[in-house]
């Protein structure tokens, strides 16, 4: 099975807009046609900036983390080493998906697309990773 780790910005996306390719992405892990894999870091940040950038009340922003939480593996990270160059705090994203064994990185973060790879790991954009999992469906 297909093991993926959704980056805050797809998770707000797929909050926001129930029709986009975000959302059909964590549609797939809600069908477990694919395994989602995300920590308490991961949804913390997800929280902060439902409640930040878009006013969610903090009740809201807790339920619909839970909701990811509910179609997800949750690992624990531990120490968190230093593995995107430019931008520290997609260190975890890395870390989730090294500690979770995750196949792909679905994200639309720049650096994280800048790298392409971190070892066995596909770090794809959301259109991407669909395609994929599309053509993994007929094979």
């Amino acid at each position: 099975m297909i093991r993926a780790v959704f980056d805050t910005n797809i998770l707000v996306s797929a909050r926001l807009s129930l029709l986009g390719n975000p959302a059909r992405c964590l549609a797939l892990a809600n069908l477990r046609q694919i395994e989602s894999v995300t920590c308490q870091p991961i949804l913390d940040e997800f929280v902060e900036k439902l409640i930040s950038k878009f006013d969610y009340e903090p009740s809201r922003a807790a339920e619909a983390a839970e909701q990811v939480r509910k179609i997800s593996r949750l690992v624990e990270l531990g120490e968190t080493p230093r593995l995107v160059p430019d931008d520290a705090d997609d260190d975890k994203i890395v870390q989730c998906a090294l500690v979770g064994g995750a196949s792909h990185i679905v994200s639309g973060d720049k650096h994280l697309l800048a790298l392409k790879s971190y070892k066995d790991i596909s770090i794809v954009r959301s259109t991407d990773f669909l395609s994929m999992v599309s053509e993994a469906d007929f094979d």
